[in-house]
């Protein structure tokens, strides 16, 4: 059996997180870490990574559309990098470009609005980078 992989999404406010299946086929939220500290956030992040059991963590890497990395690529590096020391997991950088669009894309399908949307984005950011890995890994096994 195969176990699970886990994704965040870092932001500067709200952080999201999302697990895959035992099967690493398919993504779903987990929470919600409303926290702009870094260290506590990778904290959480490593905390859930030992509940669900996870062999590998994936935080989303904002690289710019030219394919540039920025500041909040480098504040990314440095979390897996926290991240690494925190949970004793391979932490893997993923490019999401686009996914926060596309969260938001599909809150306005579900016309999910408010507070609701606000605490619902940064989840599903997070589990659109996930799966956006785990299709990755299905079409690149040795990835």
């Amino acid at each position: 059996m195969t176990k699970r992989i886990l994704g965040v999404d870092l932001g500067d406010k709200r952080t999201g997180v999302a697990v895959s299946d035992e099967t690493c086929m398919l993504a779903s939220g987990v929470c919600l870490i409303k926290e702009d500290y870094i260290v506590y956030i990778a904290d959480e992040v490593a905390k859930k990574a030992a509940e669900y059991d996870v062999c590998k963590i994936v935080v989303g890497s904002p690289i710019n559309m030219n394919g540039t990395y920025g500041p909040r690529s480098e504040k990314a590096r440095e979390f897996a990098e926290l991240l690494k020391e925190k949970s004793s997991l391979p932490v893997v950088l993923f490019d999401e470009r686009l996914t926060t669009v596309s969260a938001h894309q599909y809150m306005n399908m579900t016309n999910t609005r408010g507070k609701k949307r606000k605490e619902t984005v940064d989840v599903l950011a997070a589990q659109i980078i996930l799966q956006n890995y785990l299709d990755y890994l299905k079409n690149n096994p040795n990835g």
